[in-house]
């Protein structure tokens, strides 16, 4: 897949081509909820919370729906999932459901904030003020003691060319973070570096892309949580 520095696709209106088979279908799927998600805390590689007992029936409801996933060829081959215990727990609630192993991936971890771990934006921001501008303008600037957008990219992308590789033709479940699929997504919609802050994942959202063999990429779902309804009653 031909891309410049950004990971951005070089090749134009790519998701439009023809005869560009066989197609392999990414579904993205972001862990369940943590004790800090309700407190949107900085919850990066740094951080390993486990789900909490919201995110366990969040994960439980997305295996439900994943047996049937929306926008894909046919059922998931193979699962693959950030080494954090989130993630980890989300992708085993489908992966025994539906008999397949998991494999672990540590460069689709989410983003190490550093100092910032734990703390809640209005805390960053208080603090860290001119560090935090400048994280925000800069996606190769890192937060103190942490990991860049950037270089978060690189490896996040590296981890979805070698997916490519090996499960040409297939549906495939990642499960990872906020950063690394939102870079998936800007990725395949060719988007600049603020995009990153434009959009919005929610706990256990499903999002879709669909990859042909010559380098097309078309987002075919985002932030999906229809599986979730029945748990917001509750």
């Amino acid at each position: 897949m031909r891309e410049d520095t950004t990971g951005r696709s070089t090749g134009r209106h790519s998701g439009w081509s023809e005869n560009d088979g066989p197609y392999t279908t990414v579904l993205l799927l972001r862990h369940g909820q943590t004790s800090l998600t309700p407190q949107k805390r900085f919850s990066g590689s740094g951080a390993d919370p486990g789900l909490s007992e919201r995110g366990w029936r969040e994960a439980e409801a997305a295996a439900r729906h994943l047996m049937a996933p929306p926008g894909a060829a046919g059922p998931v081959r193979a699962v693959v999932c950030s080494p954090l215990r989130r993630a980890r727990a989300t992708a085993e609630a489908f992966a025994s459901t539906a008999g397949l192993p998991v494999h672990s991936d540590a460069r689709l971890g989410e983003a190490d904030f550093g100092v910032w771990e734990g703390r809640t934006f209005a805390e960053v921001k208080r603090s860290w003020p001119a560090e935090l501008e400048a994280w925000q303008n800069n996606e190769r600037q890192p937060p103190p003691s942490g990991e860049s957008f950037a270089a978060m990219a690189a490896r996040v992308l590296a981890a979805r060319d070698a997916i490519l590789d090996r499960h040409r033709g297939s549906t495939v479940l990642v499960v990872s973070h906020v950063g690394p699929i939102k870079t998936l997504v800007r990725s395949a919609l060719g988007a600049p570096a603020d995009a990153m802050f434009r959009m919005e994942l929610g706990p256990a959202s499903l999002s879709v892309i669909r990859y042909g063999a010559g380098g097309a990429a078309s987002l075919r779902v985002f932030n999906d949580s229809c599986h979730l309804s029945d748990l917001h009653h509750s």
